[in-house]
């Protein structure tokens, strides 16, 4: 049975996701702001954390950046606002979701089931690496690095690149892409897909130009 912790200082927000939670069989936790969040994950092991951005004492994204500092457990962020900004910002710091309020408690509840099938996948057992122009990316050890240093990618950038990579020179459609990577369980829209691959050539840096958009059909990654 996956934990869950649940962070928003509105009771009813917490009281309502709980309620759906509990009814798809997860354990659930509260806590109403912030540093209580951090203290609960210091002392607990959860499978997913939901996490609001507006809260007293400790605002979303201090918390998801402490959070990276130790165990990288799955964070949906859950949020009023949704500019480009806090979405990207979001993504920079490694999390797995975004959902903008109003939501749809049952549409939040497959996305957990997604990201947390997302992340507990295994990977394969035998050694899997591309080496060219600088870049490994280890398939298997989930790692890549560029110039001998290694980058910190978040769990759905690593999908994304790894699957361009696999793909390399091969024009793949949006529509692909989104399947593939996120799944047929995905329930966002382009613009989540948009949002990685400006982050994936923000962390290539001098290969950025990798990364090729094909106008009205997709992108294609190159050697």
């Amino acid at each position: 049975m996956a934990r869950l912790l649940i962070v928003d200082d509105e009771m009813r927000i917490r009281e309502l996701i709980k309620k759906y939670a509990k009814f798809e069989g997860y354990e659930v936790d509260e806590a109403a702001d912030g540093m209580e969040a951090l203290e609960k994950c210091r002392s607990n092991d959860y499978d997913l954390v939901i996490l609001d951005i507006m809260m007293p004492e400790l605002d979303g994204f201090s918390v998801c950046r402490e959070l990276r500092k130790n165990r990288p457990v799955p964070v949906i962020i859950l949020s009023a606002r949704g500019e480009e900004y806090d979405r990207i910002h979001g993504f920079e710091l490694g999390i797995d979701d975004y959902v903008v309020k109003p939501f749809s408690p049952r549409e939040l509840m497959m996305r957990v089931a997604a990201v947390l099938k997302r992340t507990g996948s295994i990977g394969k057992a035998e050694k899997e690496v591309y080496e060219h122009d600088g870049l490994r990316v280890d398939f298997t050890g989930r790692q890549v690095v560029l110039d001998g240093e290694a980058l910190s990618l978040s769990p759905k950038e690593y999908d994304l690149l790894f699957y361009l990579v696999r793909n390399r020179g091969v024009a793949l459609s949006r529509e692909r892409l989104i399947s593939q990577v996120w799944g047929m369980d995905f329930y966002g829209d382009d613009r989540t897909l948009d949002t990685h691959i400006k982050l994936l050539r923000k962390r290539l840096g001098r290969l950025s130009g990798r990364i090729v958009t094909l106008r009205g059909v997709g992108y294609r990654f190159e050697e």
